[in-house]
């Protein structure tokens, strides 16, 4: 039997380790990527920058159908199990009001990267459609290469530049425009500098020397900015304000649990009706993300009931 990670949800398709001849049956250029751990198990090395993007195609293609998955260089390469995680945890919130996990909701995906990675498992998962928007050009036109290798998401998936890279949301939602949940992975770095110390900090786990050519990816706009996430995401709680009766549930990951007190503080000054917190553990890693949202119960139920 194979060994489950723990802490995954339920619903999430990567409880059991990595079936790797499987994903290489779907994905041949992930042989040469198979190592021998020194407990005699094949694996990958993790510290091989191509060789996680190859797991990356590997897993999409195996689990969710996604063909020519692909990112450019430098970008951030995610790990699939967290990041369904996410979605299963927002399916379970969005239930909370409909009594079951919509078919419908439409989700609107802040930063959604050159991997376009919420929008792929959120749509395959449960039929949502997405809007992902991005301040970055080459990774709106890295997310739409995905998108045009796979004909049948384009009904599924758009794309929307942020052109004022000082806003969030300012500009991104359109008037009379309902979202059922906004989803969001902010920059959590507050320098270049903490940026590349949490890269050096990744090296030294896997045993790397610093002058090893590893590459984590990333963007700038992907990994940090000034204050980092609390100033990130108390933007977004402020923007999120001028919103209040078109999307239902505002939701942001928040990496570091002790900077949850001045993001609530903030959710308080904002006026949020209700916040919540959901954690979530994948393997050894704990993570969490926050929901608010400006509607009462009742509202909420009308919000989800309105006609698509």
């Amino acid at each position: 039997m194979k060994a489950q990670k723990p802490g995954l949800h339920p619903r999430n398709r990567h409880h059991a380790r990595y079936d790797l001849p499987a994903l290489c049956k779907d994905t041949p250029a992930l042989s040469a990527f198979i190592v021998t751990s020194p407990a005699g198990e094949q694996t990958i090395n993790f510290a091989d920058p191509d060789a996680v993007k190859t797991l990356n195609e590997a897993l999409l293609a195996h689990f969710y159908q996604v063909k020519g998955w692909n990112i450019p260089e430098g970008f951030l390469c995610p790990p699939v199990p967290g990041r369904a995680d996410y979605l299963h945890h927002l399916a379970d919130l969005l239930a909370e009001t409909t009594g079951s996990v919509p078919q419908n909701a439409s989700v609107l995906d802040i930063g959604t990267g050159a991997n376009l990675i919420y929008p792929l498992i959120g749509s395959h998962e449960y039929g949502w459609r997405f809007t992902g928007t991005e301040v970055n050009a080459e990774a709106i036109a890295g997310a739409q290469a995905i998108i045009d290798a796979n004909p049948g998401m384009t009904r599924q998936i758009r794309l929307r530049r942020q052109k004022d890279a000082q806003a969030i949301l300012t500009g991104i939602i359109h008037k009379n425009e309902m979202f059922d949940a906004m989803i969001c992975n902010p920059p959590f770095h507050d320098s270049a500098a903490t940026a590349r110390e949490g890269n050096e900090r990744k090296r030294r786990n896997l045993g790397q020397q610093k002058n090893d050519t590893l590459n984590f990816g990333g963007q700038e706009q992907e990994l940090w900015c000034d204050g980092g996430e609390v100033a990130f995401i108390s933007k977004m709680i402020d923007e999120s304000r001028q919103f209040e009766r078109q999307v239902m549930w505002f939701t942001s990951l928040v990496s570091r649990g002790d900077n949850l007190p001045l993001l609530y503080a903030a959710l308080t000054k904002a006026g949020a009706v209700k916040v919540v917190k959901k954690e979530m553990a994948q393997g050894q890693k704990q993570s969490r993300f926050i929901a608010w949202t400006f509607l009462d119960d009742d509202k909420r139920r009308r919000f989800a009931a309105r006609a698509r």
